[in-house]
């Protein structure tokens, strides 16, 4: 079933065109990896969806509900429940241990201490990091910020996840396991991700990829918008 809706997404940055009236659908639980070369849109293109930009002209419609006329704060507590948003270097709170950042996402919905703590322990040994609970991030590499960043993104279960080039800051070895660990959580509550990235060998991941050209979907290549031989799921 389809839940997220991009229609004729028009952006600008000044005199500079990133989407030319861009349309894409989004199913429920599927994984779409977004493709292209350096400055095509892709970026621009998940932070619409996302509602962390508004589109200069088109829509974007969750769930029946156009979210790019809403306010600023009404976006953001969208990001705080049903979408989550992983970066390429994570963007943790410094000053926070690993668990205090995973909890912050549920602490700013109104959710407990206790039990915001609690669901944040599960998600981090559910990625394989129990042992940075206590860990600030000026100690950990980045494989291990980077997981701890899945788990703040998912630990709210969000419908949709948008990532933004996950991986680009991690060695090859490190970013495939983290990519498996990303499509076998987001599978088991059937999460849909956004993937932005620039490797093939990432986009594999996925069950579907888009290649972008100058703000606009690219359908003159061969398997565009169909299912990826090499895909995990």
């Amino acid at each position: 079933m389809t839940q997220l809706h991009a229609r004729g997404l028009v952006k600008s940055y000044g005199p500079t065109p990133a989407l030319r009236g861009l349309t894409l659908d989004i199913a429920e639980g599927e994984i779409v990896a977004v493709t292209g070369p350096s400055g095509c849109g892709k970026s621009t293109l998940l932070h619409c969806l996302a509602g962390i930009l508004r589109p200069d002209a088109g829509e974007v419609t969750w769930r029946g509900h156009r979210i790019d006329t809403w306010s600023e704060a009404a976006r953001s507590r969208l990001r705080r429940t049903e979408f989550g948003v992983l970066f390429q270097f994570g963007h943790l709170v410094a000053e926070l241990t690993g668990a205090e950042n995973v909890a912050l996402p549920l602490l700013l919905a109104g959710t407990g201490r206790r039990a915001a703590r609690t669901a944040a322990l599960n998600w981090l040994d559910r990625l394989g990091v129990a042992e940075l609970a206590d860990v600030r991030p000026g100690e950990m590499s980045g494989g291990q910020q980077q997981r701890c960043a899945i788990a703040r993104a998912l630990v709210t279960e969000p419908r949709v996840l948008f990532a933004d080039e996950p991986t680009g800051a991690l060695d090859t070895v490190t970013g495939e396991q983290l990519l498996t660990h990303l499509v076998r959580l987001a599978g088991e509550q059937r999460t849909a991700v956004v993937l932005v990235t620039h490797e093939p060998r990432i986009a594999a991941y996925a069950d579907r990829e888009i290649v972008m050209r100058d703000g606009v979907i690219d359908h003159t290549g061969l398997g565009l918008d169909a299912p990826l031989a090499g895909g995990l799921r």
